[in-house]
Parts: C-alpha cells; sequence; structure tokens
C-alpha cells in the first residue's frame, strides 16, 4: 500500500488513496503511526470520492480512534489529492468533504507548487450541547473551574468540527505539565466525545503562544483546529484581535475571525516523503 507522509506546521500525518482500499483502518492507524515500529505519525488520513464535493477526507487519529476535522490535515490532503487526480489542478478553491462538514481550501502557489493553503474552518460552536460538553444549566462553558491535581483553572469549550477546551494562563506553555494534565483533561466525564485542550500564553492581541494535547494523539507540535478555536476562545474573551498568529512548537498558523462567519486558518503543507506500506 503506497503512502505519503506529508506535515503542516509539524502536524504529521499518513496520507494514503483509499480507492479501491479495503482494510481495517483503525488497525492501519495505530501500526503506521508508531513512531518506534510504524512509519511515525499523528494518524492517517484517507483520500476518497465524494457524492458532492471534490475530495472526501478520511481521519484515524494514532490510537485508532475516527476524528471528524483536521486543519492542518486538510491542507496537506488537497496537496496530496491534486497530485492523485482528484480533481484538476485548476479548481480554487476546494471542496472537502469532512465528517465535520465540507470545507472550502484555497492553495497557495510558489514555481506551481502548493507551499501553503487558506481554509474556511466553519463557524465556532459555544452552545454546550453541540461542541458537546455536558455541565448542568450552562449554555455556554466559558471560564469554567477546573480541578485537576494542585492544577486550578479556568477553560472555555468550543467546537470546531471536533470540541475543545482552551485555557489562557499566564504560567509559560512551554513549562506547563501538559503531558500530565491533559490526557485527564480528555477524559473528563463532562466531555461524552473526549477533549481536544489547549493551553495559550497572550503576547499581545496578534499574537499567542500555545501547545496542544489533541485527543486520540497526544502530544502534537500543531493543531488546525485548536489554533481556530483558541482565536476565536481569545477573540470572546477580548483578548485577541481579528487577525491572530498562533506559535506552536511546529510553527505558525494565521487564524482571522473578526467575531461572526467562518474562521479563516492559513498555514504551511510540506511533503516528507513517500513510501510502500508492506504489513
Amino acid at each position: 500500500m503506497r503512502f505519503t507522509k506529508m506535515h503542516g506546521a509539524g502536524n504529521d500525518y499518513i496520507f494514503i488513496d483509499g480507492r479501491g482500499l479495503s482494510e481495517d483502518w483503525p488497525s492501519v492507524a495505530i501500526a503506521m503511526s508508531n513512531r518506534h515500529t510504524g512509519v511515525g505519525s499523528d494518524g492517517i488520513i484517507l483520500a476518497l470520492p465524494s457524492s458532492h464535493a471534490d475530495v472526501r477526507m478520511v481521519m484515524f487519529n494514532a490510537d485508532g480512534s475516527e476524528g471528524k476535522m483536521c486543519g492542518n490535515g486538510i491542507r496537506c490532503l488537497v496537496d496530496f489529492a491534486q497530485g492523485k487526480n482528484f480533481f484538476p489542478d485548476s479548481i480554487s478553491p476546494v471542496v472537502v468533504e469532512t465528517a465535520g462538514g465540507d470545507r472550502q481550501v484555497t492553495p497557495i502557489l510558489e514555481n506551481g507548487q502548493i507551499i501553503k493553503a487558506a481554509v474556511q474552518m466553519g463557524e465556532p460552536i459555544f452552545k454546550s450541547a453541540e461542541v458537546p460538553v455536558n455541565v448542568a444549566n450552562l449554555e455556554k462553558v466559558v471560564d469554567y473551574p477546573i480541578q485537576i491535581d494542585s492544577y486550578s483553572f479556568e477553560i472555555t469549550c468550543v467546537s470546531m468540527g471536533n470540541p475543545h477546551a482552551v485555557l489562557f494562563t499566564n504560567d509559560p506553555v512551554d513549562q506547563y505539565p501538559l503531558d500530565k494534565i491533559g490526557p485527564q483533561v480528555e477524559t473528563m466525564d463532562i466531555f461524552p466525545e473526549g477533549v481536544n485542550f489547549e493551553i495559550v500564553n497572550v503576547q499581545d492581541a496578534g499574537n499567542v503562544s500555545a501547545r496542544v494535547w489533541e485527543r486520540g494523539s497526544g502530544l502534537t507540535m500543531a493543531c488546525g483546529t485548536g489554533a481556530c478555536a483558541i482565536a476565536a476562545v481569545g477573540w470572546l474573551k477580548g483578548l485577541t484581535g481579528d487577525v491572530v498568529t498562533v506559535k506552536l512548537p511546529g510553527g505558525n498558523l494565521t487564524i482571522k475571525w473578526p467575531g461572526y462567519g467562518n474562521v479563516i486558518m492559513e498555514g504551511p503543507v510540506q511533503e516528507v516523503f513517500e513510501g510502500e506500506w508492506r504489513p
């Protein structure tokens, strides 16, 4: 089975042309994603035909769970699918069907190659039942107090096609014990589908630093939907402006959201290598 490894700001995935293939994809994701005995990745992403869009994206996290949406992955998918002739090179924007809804992706080219892409990521959803997050009598979960071990903090919850809990903190994000706190937040009872957990330092209204614990994958170098969640919560709380650069360990993502409509995310696309998987 041929594959291509790609990453967007260090968030790496294995891309597979799924046409004509029938596999136990959760098991494949677990095996291929293993960084010691497999290819090594945050998960796998399949390119498949769509009944109404230019291509359909199906993703599985490193633990085999299926995800609804991946902001870094969808940028890379468009480059991968274009190379596999799912649609003509001239199409722009490209419409991608995902389990979290259709997304429009506009490739950004340099010397005829896709080096970046801008994605219409949909509108942030703060309504608790739709995130989902179960907190009695709260239509929105904003600055909700959490106690884990000796850590007390407040989270704000939002869906960007998948659920996020965002913590703005004065504690330096590079020193925060995200590897210990993240998995406990992910599996809290109030999150019936689990949750992605972002910790954020504000530098100014246009710049933040962040790290992400991604459900099903753990610590990741970047998270596209997480960056969008950060920008949306930052705008809601008056901490950031309409355009914000989210600085993640793997690179920067630029997020635009004026408080209404689609969140626009722009970030890099990078192919790493191609290979053949022989289970």
